[in-house]
């Protein structure tokens, strides 16, 4: 078939639809929204929690939310800016912080709710697949869905960094291994000592005394 030029005339720009204004911006993927967001008919006005995770050059921020037709609203919120004074004062967008950020946001939600003291979450980071479990004659642990954005879900990403720190906190999140990093998608195996040194950043100290050793300049 050859080259066919557009014809843009009256008629086309007559029957033109604009888009979303987040869409035209580039910000928001309403194909996933709208599955993240649609709660089901018979659960009538319960609020649909997802767990927002988000990074910019300097920052990591985590958010619960949910949505109302006046806009989203936010239960509770974590910023890695905020972790020195827990005593990460380096590396604030990197894995281990993304952990430390949504393990925040869940202990932070958990207070909100008096849950804190019935669902303390995974005690020893060991980097194992943890998912919590309700108690009997008590309130359930707090759900929330993880809404990624526009990022990339790859094998090893923070996002699912700062889920995996939110899941040991205490919420009940749905998830799999199969994103985390010490997965071997080609064996199907997970090595839980793989992700337990991303979690504690030792892949960044690795790397730096790699660099140490190699490169002097580099690491300056």
């Amino acid at each position: 078939m050859g080259f066919v030029k557009v014809v843009k005339n009256k008629a086309y720009f007559k029957r033109f639809q604009t888009k979303f204004r987040r869409r035209r911006e580039g910000k928001t993927d309403f194909y996933a929204r709208k599955r993240l967001v649609t709660q089901e008919k018979n659960k009538y006005n319960t609020p649909k929690y997802r767990l927002i995770v988000r990074f910019t050059n300097k920052d990591i921020i985590c958010q619960v939310a949910y949505a109302r037709i006046e806009g989203d609203v936010i239960v509770c919120a974590a910023y890695a800016h905020e972790l020195p004074r827990y005593g990460l004062k380096v590396g604030l967008t990197n894995y281990a912080a993304a952990y430390c950020t949504g393990l925040l946001l869940a202990r932070r939600l958990m207070k909100k709710y008096n849950l804190d003291s019935l669902y303390q979450g995974q005690t020893e980071v060991d980097g194992e697949e943890y998912n919590v479990e309700a108690l009997d004659d008590q309130p359930g642990p707090f759900r929330a869905f993880l809404d990624v954005g526009l990022v990339r879900t790859t094998t090893g990403a923070r996002v699912f960094g700062a889920m995996k720190g939110a899941a040991d906190g205490g919420l009940d999140i749905p998830h799999s291994c199969k994103r985390f990093p010490g997965y071997d998608n080609d064996s199907g195996e997970f090595s839980a000592d793989v992700h337990r040194q991303h979690i504690m950043g030792a892949h960044v100290a690795n790397y730096m005394t790699h660099l140490q050793d190699e490169d002097s300049d580099a690491f300056q």
